[in-house]
């Protein structure tokens, strides 16, 4: 079917938007001299796209009754097993719902993508089926992954598997909270500010954000290109070695990679971490937002890698405050630009674009007002911003961020990983349906004051639950240099095999 050709009205409301002031006269030979372009977006409409094959047998899968849901964490269950033989072999892995699996519904925790089925498997979907793991199923997330709490998703919240009626965390909401919960030992969940972290702290797990680039993001539902992360959320450290092993590497699909580099991180659970250096951040700690029982419980876990032979010392690091700042820049305008005005993908960049998603994703615009209310004050900010100040701040953030990245690299140019809570209290309530907005937007992110930093700046950084309060989880946070993966989970390990941490 030909492309449509703009009516001289369409003409002049685009010419409009342009801030071209033309005449009908005018405009009616501008709408001759473009006719022939339309031939060639004709001829690209006639092609086949060209996308990854499909392999794989599957079925569509099916959406859980209530009373098989009880944590409100699944969207979909399904079964699709890859190779009979392989690392996985044996695995369940579940991923979160922004991830295309082809035949399976995707919502990405949105009423207005609600309907649409992708027509391709991301690539660490590939790489799951490939190492013989198999995918049972999509689990919820927030509204367009906007909120590190768990409240946001249009089916109703997802419920922490230690207290429902807290947040399991977000925006990796029900990843967290089948792996919390034991339902699933396996799970990719994605982060922009802290979202794998966010829910493996607050529900018990374990959870690891790479270094940028490092594992592919072609075929999952973008916010940011330069803030995106897919990672493993795990029941123990060891899974998370292997699942992380397994999706890591170049894709040519995704152009945000620079030569990432693999450790081995299997290698690395057995290691001695004895006179490895550990630097406590001391702004990671007693924040205006923390409470006294989580900076307690991560004091002790420092200690206790004193025990484990470990050289641990505190050390400051005073941008660390100003990075949240930076971080919320990029992600206002960026989101704005991309996920929403772009529907999603953006331009400008070589890759996979899921054609599919982006028409699909573009439907936001005929039911905007039920976007979530974190969704809304993130666009109303950004879009503001942009248009006031031309994108400078977005820009002066980046540069910014060079800096950030900087300051972080001269304290591990001294310290083999640094450490500090991963979230500075406790899982929080679940607001009701008839909170103030205020309480919602609160809630969806009061808690990234120590993860959202590291997604600006491409460190990698994984989440280790060390204790409980008041029969809540406490996770701790270990950063470490861009591509060291393995002595992260060298440390995690260690700590893991040593102490039993629901007992602390």
């Amino acid at each position: 079917m030909p492309v449509s050709k703009p009516t001289l009205e369409e003409l002049k409301a685009v010419a409009e938007k342009l801030h071209f002031n033309m005449s009908d006269t005018q405009l009616e030979e501008y709408q001759e001299v473009i006719a022939p372009n339309f031939e060639a977006y004709t001829l690209i409409e006639e092609l086949e796209d060209w996308v990854p094959e499909v392999n794989y047998s599957r079925s569509p899968g099916v959406e859980p009754a209530p009373k098989d849901n009880p944590l409100g964490a699944w969207y979909i269950k399904a079964s699709i097993k890859g190779r009979p033989s392989g690392p996985l072999a044996g695995h369940k892995v579940v991923v979160k719902d922004n991830i295309c699996v082809a035949g399976l519904p995707m919502m990405n925790g949105a009423s207005t993508l609600e309907g649409y089925v992708p027509d391709i498997d991301a690539t660490v979907v590939t790489r799951i089926l490939d190492a013989g793991g198999e995918i049972v199923g999509k689990a919820h997330c927030e509204y367009f992954c906007l909120s590190g709490a768990s409240h946001t998703n249009a089916k109703g919240p997802v419920l922490n598997p230690h207290d429902v009626s807290r947040s399991s965390g977000g925006s990796s909401s029900g990843c967290g909270a089948l792996v919390g919960s034991g339902e699933v030992a396996m799970a990719i969940g994605c982060d922009q500010g802290g979202s794998i972290r966010i829910p493996a702290a607050w529900s018990g797990c374990v959870g690891m954000k790479p270094t940028w680039g490092l594992v592919p993001y072609s075929g999952i539902m973008p916010i940011e290109t330069t803030l995106d992360y897919a990672g493993p959320i795990t029941a123990n450290v060891r899974d998370n070695a292997l699942l992380l092993s397994v999706i890591a590497g170049a894709d040519d699909l995704d152009p945000r990679q620079y030569c990432p580099v693999i450790g081995d991180y299997m290698a690395a659970l057995t290691k001695d971490v004895a006179g490895l250096k550990i630097g406590v951040v001391s702004e990671g700690f007693d924040r205006e937002d923390s409470e006294p029982d989580v900076d307690e419980k991560v004091r002790l876990a420092t200690e206790r890698f004193k025990m484990l032979g470990c050289e641990v010392e505190p050390v400051s690091a005073p941008m660390h405050q100003t990075g949240q700042a930076i971080w919320l820049a990029i992600v206002l305008d960026g989101l704005t630009e991309q996920m929403m005005d772009r529907n999603g993908f953006g331009l400008n960049w070589k890759g996979l674009y899921v054609t599919s998603l982006l028409d699909a994703h573009a439907n936001w615009r005929r039911k905007a007002d039920d976007l979530s209310d974190s969704l809304k004050s993130c666009m109303l900010t950004g879009r503001y911003m942009l248009d006031k100040y031309n994108g400078r701040f977005y820009g002066k953030a980046q540069n910014l961020n060079r800096q950030l990245t900087q300051h972080y690299n001269e304290r591990l140019a001294h310290y083999d990983a640094l450490i500090m809570p991963t979230i500075p209290m406790k899982a929080t309530p679940i607001p009701g349906s008839k909170s103030p907005l205020s309480e919602s937007v609160q809630r969806a992110f009061e808690m990234v004051g120590n993860t959202c930093q590291f997604d600006a700046t491409g460190h990698p950084a994984i989440s280790v639950p060390c204790g409980m309060s008041d029969g809540l989880p406490v996770g701790m946070m270990l950063v470490g240099k861009h591509f060291d993966e393995a002595t992260l989970y060298a440390l995690a390990q260690a700590y893991e095999g040593a102490f039993r941490w629901r007992d602390m």
